[in-house]
């Protein structure tokens, strides 16, 4: 018997568009769930949420973004959130390269976290990693003063290719 993915949000349903930022803005989108004066903390490629989750309880006021480029996750944990009645997330169903580039403004983000990356292990297939020096750059760009990017891998060979792209942005 074939499994469907429930699809109603019992509660909150805490999913945006790259319309809505576009439109309403960050500050809109969570209201008065959170203090506006906080800048965001970003997660990229949150998977299953745990790690999100727990970032979120622990800091009630700080908003958190969840960027996953994969709908039925973005949806899994939307309905996780509402059933937790976790209020200071928002999360996007879209590339973390086209959030960075286009939907966070300069010294906006005081946390990036890039949690086990697809290493994309194939030389051929290189190209496709996430933490290239361009995304870099613009994270860079996009953290407040003292702001930080935690990056976690088990790859060794990508582990040393986000250290040379880091190395290479002051």
């Amino acid at each position: 018997m074939p499994r469907t993915l429930k699809r109603d949000i019992p509660g909150a349903d805490w999913r945006i568009s790259e319309e809505d930022v576009r439109a309403k803005g960050w500050p809109a989108l969570f209201g008065e769930d959170v203090d506006p004066r906080q800048p965001l903390a970003v997660e990229i490629g949150f998977g299953r949420g745990e790690f999100l989750m727990d970032l979120a309880l622990a800091a009630p006021a700080t908003p958190y973004v969840g960027v996953e480029y994969s709908a039925k996750r973005v949806l899994k944990m939307a309905r996780r959130l509402a059933r937790a009645q976790i209020r200071n997330v928002r999360l996007l169903d879209a590339t973390g390269e086209g959030v960075v580039r286009d939907l966070l403004a300069p010294s906006s983000v005081k946390a990036f976290w890039i949690n086990f990356p697809d290493p994309w292990p194939k030389k051929r297939h290189h190209r496709r990693r996430l933490l290239q020096p361009a995304l870099v750059h613009g994270l860079a760009l996009r953290l407040v003063q003292g702001g930080m990017l935690h990056v976690a891998t088990d790859h060794e060979g990508y582990a040393e290719s986000i250290d040379a792209a880091l190395a290479g942005e002051p």
